[in-house]
């Protein structure tokens, strides 16, 4: 029959000391009170007279008895220099030295700082073989085992809490770059593969891998479909306008009118020349009657009639003109009338397009930089600024084989597209036309402006 052994009283003391420091540092709320607790406090565990807690990234952290070390004090750079040279060793680990092992250098101003023996604890890091920091013990008493194996295991819970406060915050940009550096850092035990970086590597190759759909960016807006251009019928000054932009028109409606005046008077005057050469008619005849000479003047006084009528009913058809009817019926589609009113204009200009209600299409003008492969069919949204959350679909119908001269400078294809379905927004709102183009990698929809920048810049 087996007999399970006791634990000593002093055993359950130092277990019970051992779970206090413990939860004291699991409570700590900042480093600093971390490291005053791993110098002062470890004394519950196994006695010492000095204390030193090294970091390796600032060096010497915390001393036993002493509230914030001085980093120019004497003692302070020669167990720096202690610390340096243990720390500089991969097998260092846990364990005890004396003045015979270090440098020489070193070894001889022992007596003046420390008792006979020490003991170097490097807290173990994440990675193997790393030392982040060190716990260094000295005493005149000598080290045993089972002291180094308790403190191993203290120092190790207490290096868990530290780095929990510790570590880098990502407050600030200096702080991510160094924790994503140290996600990059290679990690010795692990094989090639299983390496973050070379998963990372992986993972981005097969995103640009990824299949999406070349898209392109334009301005587009909404125009009519099959507009009823309205020019001016002759030269003249406008003089009245009778509708209002986008107001609803009917067939044969009064649109605008020109200036009369001028038309009305070279009418009279007409009218009135046309009276006189039929008047000498009459008199000519007569007096063919009594005298044949007369009647050679008949075929030359009959063709100044038709000439003068001919000059009647041309400007009669000119003051008809002057006035200008709706052809058909549509949304009468122009600028402000005020702009118009008194200007001259000449014959084929255009002053205003009629569009039937609901006949709309997709315009766009592409940018050289993105005249991708574009096909009929090929699909066309227009997000337009004034209602971006209801885009509208179309498919194009045709792109411009030569590229049009803008008024901001730049050069431009025209693309026209026929809706998928009537639209209640009006012609003439502006957006964005986003058209699709063909399949492509992800890398090379991301790479292509940047690519032809480089081989326009640099000729490459």
């Amino acid at each position: 029959m087996s007999v399970t052994p006791h634990p000593t009283p002093a055993a359950v003391q130092v277990m019970g000391a051992l779970l206090d420091l413990q939860r004291r540092a699991r409570e700590a709320g900042s480093p600093q009170e971390l490291g005053f607790l791993l110098v002062n406090d470890t004394h519950g565990l196994a006695p010492y007279r000095q204390a030193v807690l090294w970091l390796t990234a600032s060096g010497v952290h915390t001393l036993s008895g002493v509230l914030q070390p001085e980093a120019n004090a004497p003692y302070v750079l020669w167990v720096q220099a202690v610390c340096q040279h243990w720390g500089a060793q991969a097998d260092a680990g846990t364990r005890a030295f004396i003045a015979d092992d270090l440098p020489p250098a070193l070894g001889a101003e022992w007596a003046e700082w420390w008792p006979a023996h020490a003991l170097w604890l490097a807290l173990p890091g994440h990675a193997p073989g790393e030392q982040p920091a060190a716990l260094l013990l000295v005493r005149d008493e000598p080290w045993p085992d089972d002291t180094q194996a308790l403190l191993h295991e203290w120092g190790k819970a207490w290096w868990h809490a530290f780095h929990a406060l510790h570590r880098p915050r990502l407050n600030n940009w200096r702080a991510l770059r160094a924790r994503v550096a140290a996600h990059f850092m290679p990690q010795a035990a692990q094989p090639w593969w299983r390496q973050n970086r070379w998963r990372w590597l992986a993972a981005v190759l097969v995103l640009l891998a990824l299949p999406v759909r070349l898209t392109v960016l334009a301005p587009g807006e909404l125009v009519p479909a099959h507009p009823v251009v309205i020019r001016a019928p002759l030269d003249g000054v406008v003089d009245a306008f009778h509708v209002q932009p986008n107001q609803l028109v009917q067939k044969d409606q009064p649109l605008f009118g020109f200036d009369e005046a001028l038309i009305q008077s070279k009418l009279e005057v007409a009218k009135q020349t046309l009276a006189t050469a039929e008047t000498e008619y009459r008199q000519t005849v007569q007096q063919a009657l009594l005298d044949p000479k007369y009647r050679q003047q008949l075929a030359l006084l009959t063709g100044k009639i038709e000439e003068k009528r001919a000059e009647v009913d041309y400007l009669s058809e000119q003051l008809q003109r002057a006035r200008v009817l709706a052809p058909a019926e549509g949304v009468a589609l122009f600028d402000d009338p005020s702009e118009w009113i008194g200007k001259p204009v000449a014959v084929g200009e255009r002053i205003m397009r009629l569009a039937a209600p609901g006949d709309a299409e997709v315009e766009a003008w592409l940018p050289l930089a993105d005249a991708v492969a574009l096909p009929p069919g090929t699909a066309v949204t227009l997000y337009l600024n004034a209602s971006p959350l209801s885009p509208v679909g179309a498919q194009l119908r045709y792109l411009a084989h030569d590229a049009v001269h803008r008024p901001d400078g730049s050069y431009a294809y025209r693309v026209r597209a026929t809706l998928d379905a009537p639209t209640t927004h009006r012609v003439g709102l502006k957006g964005t036309a986003k058209l699709h183009g063909g399949w492509v990698p992800l890398g090379y929809w991301v790479l292509r402006r940047p690519l032809a920048w480089v081989r326009t810049t640099l000729g490459v």
